[in-house]
């Protein structure tokens, strides 16, 4: 991920020149933008610990910075409370993520729900990946246990592969979920096109640091990156949906 390329370093010290502000919000943006000008900024707050600040960039990452601009931290920040230690950045980050994914209209997903959901699932999905297969022919059982799956595209290869190709397709289906099912099964799917948010989803992916799939991200925001069987996952996701 771009971001991640660019802030690879733990802290970074940056020329006093690009950040000579009184206002922090002002002299954080001046000099990520001077690094990176289109770097999706959403928010910058004061963060827990004294002195740096958050900065929130779209897709639920977050960075942290010094008032003044000069230094930059990539990682995670941790909070002692009663003798734990709480990842508040992982808080934080699902929290972002579960509001940008709960945004998203149902009609946009491909959607396998039990009659009375008792909590849903956010796949990432690519129709091709042997481990998005095998997920798919729990969903019937992740449903007995009272838990919607609600599929996005993750084209893994890319927007000009056959795989996104295929996800279009299912998209664009009068029925998706027969869709979804024949493609999971690796039949062939009618050829279709419409206007779809196959790129969008893709992008969304990205955004939030999705690398594989499938990519499971809970009610809560939390992502589990990769398959688990449908009891262990139904157990975890009916935790997080509490």
């Amino acid at each position: 991920m771009r971001v991640i390329r660019l802030f690879a370093a733990m802290a970074l010290g940056l020329s006093g020149s690009l950040a000579l502000a009184a206002d922090p919000d002002q002299a954080i943006r001046r000099s990520l933008q001077a690094l990176q000008p289109d770097l999706p900024i959403q928010a910058i707050a004061e963060s827990p610990m004294p002195g740096v600040y958050q900065v929130q960039l779209a897709g639920g990452r977050q960075l942290y910075a010094s008032a003044d601009g000069q230094f930059l931290i990539q990682g995670y920040l941790f909070q002692f409370k009663d003798g734990q230690a709480v990842n508040l950045t992982e808080e934080a980050q699902a929290s972002a993520v579960a509001k940008e994914i709960n945004a998203v209209p149902a009609s946009e997903m491909v959607v396998f729900a039990p009659e009375k959901p008792k909590t849903h699932i956010t796949v990432f999905t690519d129709t091709d990946c042997g481990y998005c297969q095998k997920l798919h022919s729990e969903v019937k059982e992740l449903n007995r246990r009272g838990v919607e799956v609600r599929y996005m595209a993750f084209p893994r290869q890319g927007l000009n592969s056959a795989g996104a190709k295929t996800l279009t397709n299912v998209w664009c289906a009068k029925d998706r979920q027969a869709a979804m099912d024949k493609a999971k099964a690796r039949e062939k799917v009618a050829d279709a096109s419409c206007d779809n948010p196959v790129a969008k989803q893709f992008a969304m992916g990205q955004m939030m640091g999705v690398q594989g799939t499938p990519a499971i991200v809970l009610a809560d925001g939390h992502m589990i990156p990769g398959y688990q069987p449908a009891p262990q996952l139904a157990e975890i996701a009916l935790q997080a949906g509490q």
